[in-house]
């Protein structure tokens, strides 16, 4: 009661985050993306440097997706924000994952077909001892990127749309590599400094980017923290290291999503619990979906719906697997994010088809 529910949200050719809820909701709600490459080999779409640096040439790039899946796809939301008025969201996207360590000074890599990854630049033991938080106000990277907010300010009226901050354990494993988890049981002192570093700079860069945002008339509270590793933690170790800063998250904004991928949540479901102001949450099948509805009554939760399943599983096969998450896990979202060239659109039409017919079998919210 109380909370504030996100949603799934996958703007057109950005990976998926998450948007507040606007209006009612059906009881299965589809969100539907395609990676980079399927609208590179439709369209010819160069998703390099100049995409992610040139609000101008995006909005051109933008545009032309949005005509193709209008045209495949007629009648759907697919990549368009119900709130928007008109207005592109030029924002989500930008640089895929990788903003908050290239503030760091990690480069990224740029693809024509593909969104863009960090180098490999790990820290060293000295330099993670050494680490300290990084100040937007003073940092080009994230300058640059308000540099672009003012661009779409000036020429969309309003910047909606969200950058991608991960969540602490994502952009410390980026920054330190694997050497991370041995370093959280060898050294966890240092291990401490570099997630304290990294949750600062995280925190400190969404309320920067959400002022500027709210001077364009948009206000966004909110924060998805991205915990696409953590099943690479025990449950204990996701408790000693990691919740404690998703819980300083949550208390910093007004409310907070998590993002688990596909990954079975069960041993991180009971931690989760604790975190306040929980208002999305994703997971996959395989997780007990029974406990999370008791756990997560009052938030909006989801499932990840693999792409290899929506491409190779038979229609009746998908619908079984709707049918068991309605009566299990709903109201919720699918989401099936990163469908690759080569699956049929008829596929994609048949899935959002299946939620439209399964929804009307329970009551609409």
């Amino acid at each position: 009661m109380g909370i504030e529910q996100l949603i799934s949200y996958i703007a057109l050719g950005a990976p998926a985050t998450r948007r507040p809820v606007t209006g009612s909701l059906p009881f299965l709600r589809p969100e539907i993306g395609f990676t980079p490459n399927w609208f590179h080999k439709s369209l010819g779409i160069d998703f390099g440097e100049k995409y992610h640096a040139n609000p101008a040439y995006r909005r051109e790039a933008i545009l032309k997706m949005r005509e193709a899946v209008d045209r495949r796809f007629p009648g759907t939301q697919i990549g368009k924000m119900d709130d928007q008025e008109g207005t592109l969201d030029l924002l989500t996207g930008v640089n895929g994952a990788c903003s908050i360590v290239a503030m760091f000074g990690v480069p990224i890599r740029f693809a024509n077909d593909n969104w863009p990854v960090s180098e490999h630049v790990h820290l060293s033991d000295d330099e993670m001892m050494n680490l300290r938080p990084i100040d937007p106000a003073n940092n080009p990277f994230f300058q640059s990127i308000l540099d672009q907010v003012e661009w779409i300010a000036a020429h969309e009226g309003k910047v909606v749309g969200f950058m991608n901050w991960q969540g602490v354990m994502n952009n410390a494993q980026r920054l330190r590599g694997p050497q991370l988890f041995m370093d959280m049981l060898i050294d966890p002192e240092m291990t401490r400094n570099l997630l304290e570093c990294v949750c600062t700079t995280m925190i400190d860069s969404a309320k920067a980017l959400q002022k500027k945002q709210m001077e364009s008339g948009v206000s966004y509270t909110f924060f998805t923290v991205s915990n696409c590793l953590v099943n690479m933690l025990s449950s204990e170790l996701y408790e000693e290291f990691i919740l404690p800063f998703d819980q300083r998250i949550a208390e910093a904004f007004e409310t907070i999503g998590i993002h688990n991928c596909a990954w079975n949540a069960n041993p991180y479901l009971d931690k989760y619990a604790s975190i306040p102001k929980l208002g999305y949450i994703d997971m996959g099948m395989d997780s007990d979906l029974n406990k999370a509805s008791e756990l997560f009554p009052d938030t909006r939760r989801a499932i990840m719906y693999t792409p290899m399943d929506l491409a190779n599983r038979p229609i009746p096969e998908i619908q079984k697997d709707l049918e068991y998450i309605a009566l299990n896990y709903g109201p919720c979202d699918i989401v099936a994010a990163d469908i690759e060239d080569g699956t049929p659109d008829g596929k994609v039409r048949d899935l959002i088809q299946l939620c439209r017919d399964i929804s009307g079998k329970f009551e609409i919210r």
